[in-house]
């Protein structure tokens, strides 16, 4: 009994030591293999940023403070800026203009001679083909116009001819000669009368005295 236990234990210790080498081979061979990689390879740490490059970071962060304050103050500028140009509008919306513009002076408003001459060509070349009704229309248009450049906002798109020169703030003196042309106007658009060559001629004699400083002295 005794002989079998000991045969027993041998083999025993000779199937671990068989075993113990079996591991330390296979762990040899697997060491030794090149395509595993068992070793960590630590990271070298970046280079040091240069003197300047630091210097600027420390400017930076220590300008920090400023650059809030800043900031802060355009953020505020902004909107008061939109809140100013917001009041401007409502202002303007809900206060009419208080004060009537007084009309211009004579210098201001006196066509130039070549815009004036330039109309009264092109009215004579209509006359001159018969087209007496165009000619006198486009006298009136250019006197409207003259009216609107001197005194803005003063001619409306629903005015008639008539409502024009009943406006207070026509001149006396500019009145009948622009009642003369929007007379003839109105009868051929509105009463179907034949403009003849004597009606042209009138109209182009009154806007030349329309057009012409003396028509104004008495604004």
């Amino acid at each position: 009994m005794g002989r079998v236990a000991a045969v027993s234990g041998a083999t025993t210790g000779a199937g671990a030591a068989d075993a113990g080498q079996s591991f330390d081979a296979a762990h040899s061979a697997l060491v030794a293999d090149r395509s595993l990689q068992f070793a960590v390879e630590t990271p070298k740490p970046p280079p040091p940023p240069p003197d300047w490059l630091k210097g600027l970071f420390d400017l930076l962060g220590g300008l920090g403070p400023v650059f809030i304050v800043i900031f802060w103050t355009g953020l505020a500028l902004i909107v008061l800026a939109i809140l100013w140009l917001i009041a401007r509008e409502v202002i303007r919306i809900r206060l009419p203009q208080r004060h009537t513009p007084t009309p211009p002076g004579e210098e201001n408003w006196r066509p130039a001679p070549a815009q004036a001459i330039a109309l009264l060509s092109d009215a004579d070349a209509l006359a001159e083909q018969d087209r007496f009704a165009e000619a006198v229309h486009l006298i009136l248009l250019r006197s409207i116009g003259d009216i609107d450049g001197r005194l803005p906002n003063t001619v409306r798109p629903a005015l008639t001819s008539r409502d024009i020169a009943a406006l207070h703030r026509l001149p006396d003196t500019a009145r009948p000669a622009f009642n003369r042309i929007a007379r003839v106007v109105e009868a051929s658009l509105f009463g179907g009368r034949t403009v003849s060559r004597g009606d042209f001629l009138e109209c182009r004699q009154a806007y030349e005295a329309f057009a012409f400083p003396d028509a104004w002295r008495a604004a």
